[in-house]
């Protein structure tokens, strides 16, 4: 990390990263990031503050609290007078400073850590300062935004210390229950009890380029297992990839990255905003004669198409913002699943689907689209914390199935299945799910348990794909047409059978010819499916959705197959 000059007055400093050095008024003016190599200098509270929040909105908290020194704690010097020393050098009262202020023009409550003061180190004082700033937000319904920068509990403390782990998480706990949006900015170092307490157990968690968080630092680790750490170990980087974040937001970004998602949980507060649409004329089909009848092999083609637009490519096109959010907070975070806070007109929703690709490239990066646990894991999580936010929830489906590899089974892929069928039964908010290319048997169905399941007028939805059955029941790769018509996989099929309830029409030529055109199908699409849900009450949709899977039963109602081939 860069190191600050030590006369306030010096107008040169060398960066602690790349040694090259900075003439102060530039770094600042870059807000603390050195230009050169891109290291983010630590910033003590107020200067965090400054930048973080709007102009002239920031109103402190009361910071008195009881100075306890429960131990009688001595080291070389008696812990009073480190927390004397501390005072002084700092001008702050304890090592966070907490107050009320609006980013983009929201209201939210900080408690903002300093590192300064006792390396951060979470004492009674500290956990209770932060208690206090939670309990302000629950009173207000605001946003909690946490900023850590910590080496861990303060050993000067004792045990005392370690009970401000599960005390401030109560806190958390209150607001994560009233549906209060809880957000902890990570910055360097974030370890040991404020690490494994309220610095990742937050609705939402960012970290700043560069910073570095873990239970236990590296040269405890080094220590006890004797073995050499890959590099970039616990940066945020390395969290990133291991699903332990959200997003990794560079300082000039942290302010803009913050203001959707506070706009997300003001709207799920506010309650519904999706307008009727503009035009009388609804875009879903229901009637399956409607819709033109093609040979289910060439929809199983069609629907494969390298260039149908993929989830992303929605993302940007049929929505009107989108803010991703990463990892499953076990260890991964499966790039074929994408999910996040995205806005529909003046409705936040939630927004969870399969990402394959378009080129090589992009399409073995993404797994071809299969998702292997992590990713039902991460969309699960999502699904969540839209209930507490009280957004909408939208799916969109394009997957073979779920990856079936080792690695995929050792980590619990039925597991994880199952989880997210059986999350999604009691999402006590609207579900709209719409298979966009390839609905592939469990790996689809994990993100379909849904409200209203749309179809696009192209996709193709099935049990197994048309090669595993053509392998299972004919032994034969020849028969793979055969299967897929025998299958029933197609749009107006599954429509007649009742798994879908609306077909999305495409474009004439197809949505993987005109995307543009596809994409404000499906918004209007979305809009006609979500609109009425919307003023359902939670219990009633819960029920319901229930009773629709419940009606595919064989001794409730009768399922027509159709002509046999």
């Amino acid at each position: 990390m860069t190191t600050r000059p030590t006369v306030d007055t010096q107008s040169w400093l060398r960066c602690g990263s790349c040694a090259t050095l900075l003439y102060r008024k530039r770094l600042r003016r870059n807000l603390d990031v050195c230009p050169e190599c891109g290291d983010h200098q630590r910033l003590d509270a107020r200067e965090r503050i400054r930048q973080l929040v709007d102009p002239d909105t920031f109103q402190p908290l009361p910071d008195e609290v009881a100075q306890v020194d429960p131990v009688g704690f001595v080291d070389s010097v008696p812990y009073p007078q480190r927390l004397a020393t501390a005072r002084s050098d700092t001008g702050l009262a304890e090592a966070v400073l907490c107050g009320e202020a609006d980013i983009g023009g929201y209201e939210v409550v900080l408690a903002v850590m300093d590192f300064r003061f006792l390396g951060g180190s979470l004492g009674s004082a500290v956990g209770e300062l932060i208690i206090r700033a939670a309990e302000r937000a629950l009173a207000r319904s605001r946003p909690l935004i946490l900023v850590t920068a910590s080496g861990g509990a303060r050993m000067q403390e004792g045990a005392l210390a370690l009970m401000q782990m599960a005390a401030v998480s109560q806190a958390i706990a209150a607001l994560r229950e009233a549906g209060v949006l809880t957000i902890s900015v990570i910055t360097d170092p974030t370890y040991g009890g404020v690490a494994a307490s309220f610095a990742t157990n937050t609705d939402i968690v960012l970290a700043e380029s560069g910073a570095r968080m873990g239970f236990a630092g590296p040269r405890v680790i080094r220590q006890t297992i004797r073995q050499p750490l890959p590099e970039g170990f616990q940066t945020a980087e390395f969290l990133l990839r291991h699903g332990q974040v959200d997003m990794v937001v560079e300082r000039r970004s942290l302010r803009a990255r913050l203001a959707p998602l506070l706009s997300a949980a003001y709207a799920g507060r506010r309650g519904p905003a999706v307008p009727t649409p503009d035009s009388a004329q609804p875009v879903l089909i229901r009637d399956p004669d409607r819709i033109p009848e093609r040979d289910a092999w060439q929809g199983v083609q069609s629907a494969r198409d390298t260039d149908r637009p993929t989830t992303l490519d929605y993302l940007f096109t049929a929505f009107d913002e989108f803010s991703e959010l990463h990892g499953d907070r076990l260890g991964g975070d499966c790039p074929a699943i994408v999910a996040g806070l995205a806005r529909l007109g003046e409705q936040h929703v939630a927004v969870i689907g399969h990402q394959k690709g378009h080129h090589t490239k992009d399409l073995l990066a993404r797994n071809f689209g299969m998702p292997a646990p992590a990713g039902y894991r991460k969309a699960q999580r999502v699904m969540r914390l839209a209930v507490r936010l009280g957004l909408p929830v939208v799916t969109l489906i394009d997957t073979p199935g779920a990856y079936p590899g080792i690695e995929a089974e050792k980590h619990g892929q039925a597991a994880a299945i199952a989880d997210s069928i059986l999350t999604m039964t009691g999402l006590a908010t609207p579900v709209v799910a719409v298979v966009t290319g390839e609905g592939g048997s469990g790996g689809a169905l994990a993100l379909a348990v849904a409200d209203r399941v749309l179809m696009l007028q192209n996709a193709v939805y099935s049990v197994i794909s048309p090669e595993g059955c053509a392998a299972i029941l004919w032994n034969d790769p020849t028969a793979t047409p055969r299967a897929a018509r025998a299958l029933r996989v197609t749009a107006p099929e599954l429509l007649r059978l009742g798994v879908a309830d609306a077909v999305v029409p495409e474009p004439p030529t197809g949505a993987h010819r005109d995307p543009i055109a596809a994409a404000e199908l499906l918004r209007s699409a979305l809009v006609e499916a979500l609109t009425p849900l919307l003023a359902v009450p939670s219990d009633t949709l819960v029920r319901q959705r229930r009773q629709r899977f419940r009606r595919y039963g064989a001794s409730t109602r009768p399922v027509p197959i159709g002509a046999r081939s």
